[in-house]
Parts: structure tokens; sequence; C-alpha cells
């Protein structure tokens, strides 16, 4: 059977990041679509709080499963680059020892989750009203977070040998199977928060029952052994700071997210967090074919720069570049177009919708050039140099978005909550276009 990874080295850059970009980018916009289904769902069945309660809640589930998604692109930049010097054992073994780490973890995880529930949901802002409905979807999402990170992990190596389609599968069918489970247990059978959570923590099981299946059937050229389980230290430290940017990334996010929720609680109480519910759909939904572009172009370039091939990760980089920012672009005048009318969709409170249009606008003023920042910061973690690729993760919400939380509400309250987001986006985007342009002259110079 020839390689999938193979086609990374020898096809046309363009042709090629779109045939890994196109699947990936409809696996990301379904999964953002059944995320944006689901809150409309839980919107208009259940109420405007519970849209609130869950957004209170994703950023702890999903810290603890980011865990998958971080030992996943850590290993699948290992894999990629192994791959691309035909080491086939050390790109085995890296998969066999990402499987123990992330079940390993992700498990310890949730049992303290699960032990400081009632300090952890209020922290996050699940206070007044929020706090019921928050913590019956939290204890229940929470039990299916270690198969969750399983499947982040598993779904960043399928597209690291080479088969975006099979990607793409794994992500759209819980997709789908999690909005018919919406549709029996939310409004048929009434179950109400707990109909929501069961539907999302058994749609996990179809992820990973698929990932499964793909890597005992002939299209994975990664045959496990048992061995192949036992921790490697050396790989296992790679894994471990090339994965911590990605774990970094989320942990600024899910501090991010305590902070905003708890300031727009203060300034404006349960709806004001709602609003925030809504962009944060929305900003799922609407970037997908930016991540899906950056998501393609870390398997090519870490593969040919596996094999030294200077002239194709300077082509790549500049491709990723041009068709992120088209891409975001087109995102940018979409949202403003319909800014007005988006709030409708999720639920009919008049409050919500009085404040959802600004709110939008002021969140995407810089989308058109977020690409650049994307791709920048996903480079460095594809050539295996975590140091600046952690620096580069963190600047956006940490060194930029969570100082300026702290300062722009005090002087124009909730406005100064919106303000912040772009403002970060563009100081970001300078920073790591700078690093990128330094990094890409020093190796095509090297």
């Amino acid at each position: 059977m020839k390689s999938g990874s193979a086609s990374f080295g020898t096809h046309p850059i363009p042709k090629l990041l779109i045939k890994q970009a196109v699947p990936a980018s409809i696996g990301i916009l379904v999964m953002s679509l059944n995320i944006l289904i689901d809150t409309i769902f839980v919107g208009q069945w259940i109420g405007a709080n519970a849209i609130a309660a869950i957004n209170v809640v994703l950023p702890v589930s999903f810290f603890i499963a980011a865990l998958g998604m971080a030992i996943g692109l850590g290993g699948s930049s290992i894999i990629s680059r192994s791959l691309g010097k035909n080491d086939l054992d050390k790109a085995t073994k890296t998969f066999g020892n990402q499987i123990v780490l992330t079940l390993t973890l992700t498990i310890c995880l949730v049992i303290l989750g699960l032990l400081f529930v009632e300090r952890m949901i209020p922290a996050f802002g699940g206070k007044g009203a929020l706090f019921e409905p928050a913590k019956i979807y939290y204890t229940i999402v929470l039990y299916g977070v270690p198969v969750l990170g399983y499947c982040m992990m598993g779904n960043n190596v399928i597209r690291a040998v080479g088969k975006p389609k099979n990607a793409m599968y794994a992500m759209m069918l819980p997709s789908v199977s999690n909005l018919i489970l919406d549709y029996l247990l939310i409004y048929i059978f009434d179950f109400g928060m707990y109909g929501a959570a069961w539907a999302t923590t058994l749609s996990y099981g179809v992820c990973a029952l698929y990932i499964l299946f793909f890597f005992n059937s002939r299209h994975s050229e990664l045959r496990l052994h048992i061995s192949d389980f036992k921790l490697d230290g050396a790989i296992t430290r790679e894994i471990g700071a090339l994965g911590s940017v990605t774990l970094a990334r989320q942990g600024v996010v899910s501090l991010s997210v305590l902070l905003v929720n708890n300031l727009l609680f203060n300034l404006g109480g349960e709806s004001a967090v709602a609003v925030y519910a809504i962009i944060s759909r929305l900003l799922m939904f609407s970037l997908f074919p930016i991540l899906g572009i950056t998501q393609g172009f870390v398997p090519i370039a870490a593969y040919n720069y596996g094999a030294n091939n200077k002239k194709r990760v300077e082509h790549v980089i500049r491709t990723a570049v041009l068709y992120a920012s088209a891409m975001a672009s087109l995102v940018f005048l979409m949202i403003y177009t319909f800014s007005n009318s988006i709030g409708t969709i999720f639920t009919s409170s008049p409050l919500v919708l009085e404040n959802t249009p600004a709110a939008i606008r002021w969140v995407f003023a810089a989308t058109p050039i977020v690409g650049i920042q994307l791709i920048g910061a996903a480079y460095y973690q594809a050539i295996g140099k975590a140091l600046p690729a952690l620096l580069l993760t963190l600047t956006r919400q940490g060194f930029f978005f969570i100082p300026l939380l702290y300062i722009f509400p005090n002087f124009m309250g909730i406005d100064g909550v919106w303000l912040a987001f772009p403002i970060a986006e563009f100081l970001a985007t300078v920073v790591t276009g700078g690093f990128l342009i330094y990094e890409l002259r020093k190796y095509l110079n090297s």
C-alpha cells in the first residue's frame, strides 16, 4: 500500500493544501454547526439561561479534553516528520505513546473535576440562576471527556498520515449523532439539560468507535504492537513540549472565558453572559475555513521540513497565509452584513437581542488578519520548535487579551470587554507576523 503521507512531498502545494484543508474545513464546519444548532435547540427549547450555563461549563470540559488535542498535535508533528524521514517505527511508537498519555491524563483530571464541582462552576461564572443547569451539564459531560480526548488525539493522527477525508468523517459522525440525540432527548422526551448533556456525551462515543475502526483497517499505515504502548522517555518529552503549546492555548482560552463570564455577569447579569455565549458559538462556526487551512497546513509543513525541502516549506507557508487571509476577509464581510439578525436565531430574549449586534461587530473587527497569526504559530509547532510556538500561542490571549480585560472595562464598561477582542488580535498578529518572517528567512538561508 502506498503511504498516504508520501503525497506531502510530491504533489503541487496549492492543490495539496486544498486537498488537506477542504475535508478539515468541512469537518470543523459540521462540528461547529452541531455546536451552533445545539445552542439554538437549547435556547429555544430550554431557555437563554441554559445557553449561558453551557458556555460556563465548556471551558472546563474542553480544557481537560484539550489534553487529547495537545497530545494529538504534538505527536502528529513527530509522526509527520518521521514519515518524511521514512522512519515508520518512530511514527508508530509515537502513536502508541499518545494513546496511553491521553487516556491516563484525562481520566485523572476528570476525577479531580468531579471532586471539585461545587467550587469550579461558580468560579467560571456559573452563579445565580445559572448554577443548577450548569452543574447538571458539567457532571454528565465530564464523564465522556476522556473519550473526547481520545477522539481529538486520534483525529490529528489520521490527518498526519495523509487521510484528511477520514479525519473529516471522524468529526462529522458525532456531530450528526449529537443533533439527532438532541432532538430526541430534549424535544421529544423533554429531558431538558439532562438531555442536552447526554446527547453530547454519547456522541463522543460514536466518534471514538469510528477512530478505532480506522486504525484497525487497511487505511492506516500505523500498525500498533504491544511494545508501542510502553512509554518512551524521549518521545513523551517531545510530545509534552510540543503539546504544551496547544494545552497552554486552551488553558489561557479557559482562563479568558472565566474572566469574561465573570466580568459580564458583574456588569450586565445573565443576559450579558448569554450574549457572549452566542458570540462564542459564532466564533467557532464562522472561522471554520481558516481553521481548516491551518490544520491542512501543519502536516504538509512538518513533512517537508523533515525532508529538508526548503522550497516546499516556503511555498506552503505563503499559500496558507494567502488562502487563510482571503477566507477570513470573506467571513468578516458576512458577519458584518448580518450582525443585526444573528441573535434572533438563538433566542427571543429582548435584552439579549438588543446587545448582541454591537458586541458581534466589535469582536469580529480584526477577523481579516487572523490567518497570519494562526499560520505563524502553527508553523513553529509543525517544525518542532516548542518554545516559540508556545510564546506565539500565548500572545493573543495571555499577553494582550487578558491584560486588556483588566483595563478597558474600568473606563468603558461592557463595551470595554468587546473592544479588547480586536485590539488583542491586531497586536498578536503584528508580533506573530514578525516572528514568522524572521524564522523563514533564517531557515531559507541556513
